[in-house]
Formats: C-alpha cells, sequence, structure tokens
C-alpha cells in the first residue's frame, strides 16, 4: 500500500472583524498561530503542516518559529478555498483543514477524521462533531449543529437547534451534535470546491459546508468527546491562557 501524504493546511486571515491580527494574538507568550501549528503537528496522521495566510506579517511570525507559511490572495470567500489555494500547489492525498482559531485542537481529533475519510471511499470529505452538553449550546445560533443518517454521513448542518423537538411533554432521549470547524478532503474534492456554485441554504446560513451537501457531496462525520475551544473576541484571551496553564 502506498504511503497516504495528509497535509494540514491552516487558515489565517489577518483582517477579523472581531479581532483583527488574530493570529498573532499572545497566548501564554506564543503568538496564536504557533500554538495551533504545534498541536497540528502532534496528529500521528499528518506528515506536513503549512499555515495559508493574506498578510506578510503573520507569515514572518510563522517563519520566526520555524514553521512553514504560504501567501495566498485576499479575496477568498472561505477558509476552504484559502486551502484549495495551497493545495493546487503543494503535492498530496489528503488535506486537513484546521481552524487558525483554535489553540487547544485535538491532534486526536485530526487523525480521527482522516481514518474516518479513509475509511468511506464514497465521500470526498470528512469532519467531527461532538455531543453537545450545555443546554444553552442547543439554542445558541452561534454554535452549528449536525444531523446524521444512518451512515454517519451528514444530513444537514445549521445554526438552529436540530433536531427540533416537536413533543416537548413527553419524555424523548435526543442527542444534539455541536459540528466542530475540523475538515479533512480529497484532493480532487478539495480543488473542485472553489468551482462549486454557492447555494441559497449556504448564503442563509452563512455556514460554508453546505455548499458540499447542495451539489449532491457527501461529508463523513467522526464524533470525538474534545469540544473545541475558539478564540473569537478580546475575551477569549483570557480563558485559554487560564486553560494553557493547567
Amino acid at each position: 500500500m502506498p504511503q497516504i501524504q495528509v497535509n494540514v493546511v491552516i487558515p489565517a486571515r489577518y483582517g477579523s472583524t472581531r479581532l483583527p491580527g488574530k493570529p498573532l494574538v499572545s497566548l501564554a507568550g506564543r503568538p496564536m498561530i504557533q500554538r495551533v501549528y504545534e498541536r497540528a503537528k502532534l496528529a500521528k496522521r499528518v506528515n506536513r503542516v503549512i499555515v495559508a495566510t493574506d498578510d506578510d506579517r503573520i507569515l514572518k511570525a510563522v517563519e520566526a518559529f520555524g514553521g512553514e507559511a504560504r501567501m495566498t490572495r485576499a479575496d477568498h470567500r472561505t477558509g476552504t478555498e484559502r486551502v484549495a489555494e495551497v493545495a493546487a500547489h503543494v503535492e498530496g492525498d489528503v488535506f486537513v483543514n484546521v481552524q487558525g482559531d483554535e489553540p487547544l485542537l485535538d491532534p486526536a481529533a485530526v487523525d480521527r477524521a482522516v481514518d474516518a475519510l479513509l475509511e468511506e471511499p464514497r465521500a470526498g470529505v470528512a469532519t467531527v462533531a461532538t455531543p453537545i452538553k450545555s443546554p444553552a449550546d442547543i439554542m445558541d445560533p452561534n454554535v452549528c449543529k449536525v444531523v446524521l443518517d444512518f451512515e454517519e454521513n451528514a444530513l444537514y448542518f445549521s445554526r438552529a437547534p436540530i433536531p427540533w423537538v416537536r413533543d416537548s411533554a413527553g419524555k424523548v432521549q435526543v442527542r444534539h451534535l455541536k459540528h466542530l470547524g475540523l475538515y479533512v478532503f480529497e484532493r480532487d474534492a478539495l480543488l473542485e470546491y472553489p468551482t462549486l456554485p454557492q447555494g441559497e441554504l449556504e448564503r442563509i446560513e452563512q455556514l460554508e459546508q453546505l455548499r458540499w451537501l447542495e451539489n449532491g457531496w457527501k461529508i463523513r462525520v467522526a464524533e470525538v468527546e474534545h469540544d473545541a475551544i475558539s478564540v473569537d473576541v478580546a475575551e477569549d484571551v483570557a480563558k485559554v491562557e487560564k486553560l494553557l496553564r493547567t
């Protein structure tokens, strides 16, 4: 069996609306992008990690800690499109899109998602989800939910509480799954993504993964226990630094 080349690509855009310069925010003495990079390198399935950025400051910061970075266009609509630009110029069989704002990334989740993709030849995309433990998260539109078919493929992703429990008076056992923004792609599938038309559901929900479903692709979903903790606003920095020191 030939060796599968797995590359992690971390999209890192400087112009975040809620936290400008987010990839360079210091977390316990290191820029956030370095924290994410080092966690991704710990995944056993991964051969190479590349930061994809649109800003020279991020490029220089990555090179300063010995990482690999590439400049990409500034006009990409999604992180996946930025990853696809890198994939067009880098050899590899499987590409992993790791969010650049998750300094507590679980390397095992990366490996689990890669395995899920390789186990299902019909799927060109895989991702991960975790059971929602807080009832408030079910109603939170900032928490993306996913529902699956019998074969662990995604039926739909939504900011709404899916599935909706209609018979609230009865005792219904429901598992709500939180979608984590970690994606694994076969190379050909990833390169096709920027050419796919954007559908109404993606525009309404503002969830890029819906483009795959609207265009008839299967998305394999692997369940993990570790929940993602991202840095979205300045208030999140202190929370993450506290976790990094424990």
